[in-house]
């Protein structure tokens, strides 16, 4: 949903797109901890994966998945866990993702959990409580070793 001003961020801070665009490039000015991946089908962008790592991430946590999209005609078709897949796969560490743990949302809970179940062959951790975005569900998982 959008804040009270129309712009798709999650407080009422950002009142314009272009306050928003001034949020939203730190991602393209920090090249050695904030990584943008845009998903591609048949060189189309389908969608955005954006990595944090510290100090944009909790104590203790490698690689934090800040954000991850896919339009709706590319989902469904293995191209979101195939995407996810490969970012995970480019970095090597403790990893960490939050979803809405709400019902309304159970579609993007059973995506993450099969998809990291996969990844990880089921070395996972699955928790819902208060994390510093609010109340969420919480996937954690190391794939250091692999």
């Amino acid at each position: 949903m959008p804040n009270s001003h129309g712009i798709y961020e999650d407080n009422n801070d950002c009142r314009t797109l272009t306050e928003q665009y001034d949020v939203q490039n730190i991602w393209w000015e920090k090249p050695d901890c904030l990584y943008p991946f845009l998903i591609r089908v048949d060189d189309i962008p389908a969608g955005f994966m954006l990595i944090a790592t510290p100090p944009h991430c909790a104590k203790g946590v490698n690689y934090f998945v800040n954000d991850f999209f896919l339009l709706q005609p590319f989902r469904g078709k293995g191209v979101a866990q195939k995407a996810a897949t490969q970012v995970f796969e480019m970095f090597k560490g403790q990893w960490e993702l939050f979803t809405n743990p709400m019902e309304q949302n159970i579609t993007g809970q059973k995506f993450w959990r099969k998809t990291v179940s996969s990844y990880t062959k089921n070395h996972f951790e699955e928790a819902v409580g208060m994390t510093f975005d609010g109340h969420k569900m919480v996937f954690r998982f190391n794939n250091a070793d692999r």
